[in-house]
């Protein structure tokens, strides 16, 4: 599946930026929400992600790279979020964030960064419904793919088929057609893109050729 990423659409018409993904054959809406704390930048809040609900029927798949997710999963879930992501490194806070979470009806994620080891994730694999391995440091858009995630993404790969688990691996970051291939033989089912989508003229041919190189690896 194909997620276009609106850290890299133009904000001044994000909504009409969402339709046109869509239209285009767009799977999900990636939303990167940062807070300025966790990564160094500052981007979307639940106001922003609700005004524009109403563009799309596609899930919207929300990654939360705060500090303190808890004090806003009830608000993005209101602003119309299908899937929460929260982040590994907040391990203490995890098993509550992701109770309150289900609590919704709301698909959970959990993100780990590039240093982050696979073994961090393993001890909740069977309680979320997808993990996001990512290829780029979180907060900037634009970064290259860093291919040590591929060796991640083939053992969450191994885990998951080792225990039945219906459990999608979504990867973000550095995403284009030949690293759609790489990441696409290694196991993963969801790619987060940006700038290969919204940097070309067609958008219809970008998502069609990030899911041709995926199906093709």
């Amino acid at each position: 599946m194909i997620a276009p990423s609106m850290l890299a659409s133009d904000f001044s018409r994000i909504g009409e930026e969402v339709r046109r993904v869509a239209e285009a054959g767009a799977d999900l809406i990636h939303l990167d929400v940062m807070d300025g704390h966790f990564v160094p930048n500052l981007t979307m809040g639940p106001q922003l992600i609700k005004s524009i609900r109403s563009y799309t029927d596609l899930p919207f798949d929300v990654h939360l790279m705060l500090s303190e997710p808890q004090a806003y999963i009830d608000a993005f879930v209101d602003a119309g979020a299908d899937l929460i992501t929260v982040h590994i490194e907040i391990e203490e806070q995890l098993p509550t964030i992701i109770d309150q979470i289900k609590s919704h009806g709301v698909k959970v994620g959990i993100a780990l960064r590039p240093k982050t080891p696979v073994t961090a994730v393993d001890p909740y694999l069977a309680e979320v419904d997808l993990i996001l391995p990512m290829s780029v440091e979180p907060g900037f858009g634009g970064q290259s793919f860093q291919k040590d995630t591929l060796n991640k993404i083939g053992q969450l790969w191994q885990l998951i088929q080792a225990r039945r688990l219906d459990v999608a691996i979504e990867v973000d970051g550095g995403i284009n057609q030949e690293t759609a291939a790489l990441v696409g033989r290694c196991g993963a089912t969801v790619l987060v893109a940006g700038t290969a989508i919204f940097g070309q003229d067609d958008l219809h041919h970008a998502i069609r050729s990030l899911r041709q190189a995926a199906a093709s690896g």
